[in-house]
């Protein structure tokens, strides 16, 4: 029989090079412009005011306008959204302007502050991202140098903003790969792949039997029902010394019908970003390898396809987890919080970490409360909730802190066996309190990011498509965990 699987795209996918100079060196002239009608650093003001009067141009964040000498980018009220909207707004031109030969362009950006650079650099990078399987040639990558005042000050930033947006571009890959090449085995070999090519990064992978000797009941169950096998996968980061251990788990669901709770069609072919934690998190742990953080970092992405036959598990089944605990079964479209229990019991038995983050695309009820570009965050624990909101927010990835309400854990307990699926009442924070009961009390956070992982149209650095939402908060995250941390790419006095 001859399959019909494409042929993928090498990963990850190449980004636009950012570099910073004391000078331009050539390439297409830009100029930034905010909403006051205010022209950016390097702007001759006598040969663009007067043309800039007469065209229209407002300075919003991601215009751009073609003036006969320049190209003027809108920076708005020049906040961070505004910046990486410019960015993205310039990569998306340098494009679609290109006739077969790379664009370049240049952008004096004088002394801009750390925060709006990274985000510049951000939309620069991510802003024109494009997943395409095709046989046909992708364009050539367009380049941008940043005209800086000191180069010494400005390259850090640029570096790790570079790093970041290899992160969430390599997540979006993994997440908009076709499910019908990207089965569990496929995507633990390939993020196996790529680690190996990380020097430091130890992997192990558990296939079917495996997971069946060892009891992960849970992603046994989801699993089940498909002709592919689950998996899961370990990645380890643990540099010689590493302060403290921090254990990220991610959904690996490579694709999900809903199982016998099935899906309805419309909307269904967007489960194949259904392991859009999983990719963030494997994103985030190579890019923490990649930085050298001096943190001990476990990776866990249990991994399976949630499919329909007449080994499926079904409502109403009891299934033993991993670390002992019964779950009863009431929907098996609730397939994320089966796996991830599993995951999260032998994070706290294997691992003893410091604490535990998980992110999955794992409610839509989440979905529906914060919208398509805010991600729900649950914790146990205060001071890891403040450390998770404030990586966000320098990672530009916008969270919601939701509670942890007591009258909903109490409907966890089943009547037949030790915890329910589907605790009655709301639905994303049922589902994060069923997740807690694998946690041991540990300091531990839940990232919903159902909404966020997705797009249905750019905005700012983010394209159409998946997201890659999460594996900069990710690793932002870790670049504080230890307080006296430093590395060459990332100093003190960015740590902040």
């Amino acid at each position: 029989m001859t399959s019909t699987a494409p042929e993928l795209p090498e990963l990850p996918t190449p980004l636009p090079a950012v570099t910073v100079v004391a000078t331009s060196s050539g390439g297409q002239s830009v100029v930034a412009v905010d909403s006051e009608l205010r022209l950016g650093p390097g702007a001759d003001e006598h040969d663009i005011s007067g043309v800039l009067l007469s065209s229209g141009v407002t300075g919003k964040a991601g215009e751009l306008a073609r003036l006969p000498a320049v190209w003027l980018v809108g920076i708005g009220a020049g906040e961070r959204a505004d910046y990486a909207a410019a960015g993205a707004s310039l990569a998306r031109a340098l494009r679609s302007d290109q006739d077969g030969a790379p664009h370049a362009a240049s952008l004096v950006v004088g002394e801009l502050d750390e925060h709006s650079l990274k985000a510049l650099v951000l939309g620069l990078r991510l802003g024109a991202y494009r997943y395409r399987v095709s046989d046909k040639p992708a364009p050539p990558e367009a380049s941008v140098e940043l005209v800086v005042a000191d180069i010494d000050t400005a390259r850090p930033s640029v570096e790790l903003a570079a790093e970041l947006a290899a992160a969430t571009a390599l997540a979006r890959d993994l997440a908009n790969s076709p499910s019908n090449v990207k089965t569990p085995q496929w995507l633990a070999d390939t993020a196996t792949a790529l680690a190996a090519a990380v020097p430091g990064i130890v992997t192990q992978q558990w296939d079917a039997e495996r997971l069946a000797a060892e009891g992960f009941g849970g992603v046994l169950a989801v699993g089940g029902g498909s002709a592919s096998p689950p998996r899961m996968l370990r990645l380890d980061w643990a540099p010689a010394g590493a302060q403290g251990h921090l254990a990220l788990v991610g959904k690996g669901i490579t694709f999900d019908t809903g199982g016998i709770s099935i899906k309805p069609a419309e909307g269904m072919h967007l489960m194949r970003t259904d392991m859009a934690g999983g990719a963030a998190v494997i994103a985030a742990l190579l890019t923490i390898a990649r930085l050298q953080l001096p943190v001990r970092v476990t990776a866990l992405v249990p991994m399976a396809e949630n499919h329909v036959s007449g080994s499926a598990y079904r409502p109403g089944d009891v299934v033993t987890q991993y670390d002992g605990t019964t779950t009863e079964v009431t929907n098996t479209d609730a397939e994320g919080r089966m796996v991830l229990a599993d995951a999260l019991g032998y994070a706290v038995r294997e691992l003893a970490p410091e604490a535990i983050v998980d992110v999955a695309t794992l409610t839509g009820a989440m979905k529906v409360t914060l919208g398509l570009r805010t991600g729900g965050l649950l914790a146990s624990d205060d001071t890891l909730a403040d450390a998770v909101l404030a990586a966000g927010e320098r990672a530009g990835e916008r969270l919601w802190r939701m509670p942890l309400l007591a009258h909903v854990a109490e409907e966890v307990e089943s009547e037949i066996a030790d915890v329910r699926q589907i605790p009655p009442g709301p639905g994303g924070i049922g589902a994060a309190l069923f997740l807690r009961e694998f946690t041991d009390a540990l300091p531990w956070a839940h990232l919903d990011i159902a909404g966020p992982a997705r797009a249905d149209r750019p905005y700012a650095e983010t394209v159409e498509g998946a997201t890659g939402f999460a594996a900069r908060t990710l690793v932002e995250l870790v670049r504080v965990w230890a307080p006296n941390s430093s590395t060459a790419t990332t100093p003190q006095s960015q740590l902040r």
